[in-house]
């Protein structure tokens, strides 16, 4: 097996991890067990990642941390919609 498949496999399993988290939150209507400094956390992480594939010109890095800042988003969303006062 190639190295680039398992870039692409370790790519795909990362970018959707939060995924269902975010069914989990949108079926029980509650985030009281998530953490949004993770969430926060991940998110800044995913952002420079994507920075940095933008920089060396790695369309797998560009688009798995895209789409998980995306899904990071969605959660983040979730979690201030789910906990408002």
């Amino acid at each position: 097996m190639e190295w680039y498949i398992l870039g692409i496999l370790g790519a795909l399993l990362t970018t959707f991890g939060f995924v269902p988290q975010i069914l989990l939150m949108k079926k029980s209507r509650s985030a009281k067990d998530v953490s949004i400094v993770t969430l926060y956390q991940f998110s800044g992480g995913v952002l420079l990642w994507a920075l940095y594939g933008i920089y060396i010109r790695d369309n797998i890095i560009i688009a798995a941390n895209s789409i998980t800042l995306i899904t990071l988003v969605v959660a983040i969303g979730f979690y201030h919609h789910y906990n408002r006062s």
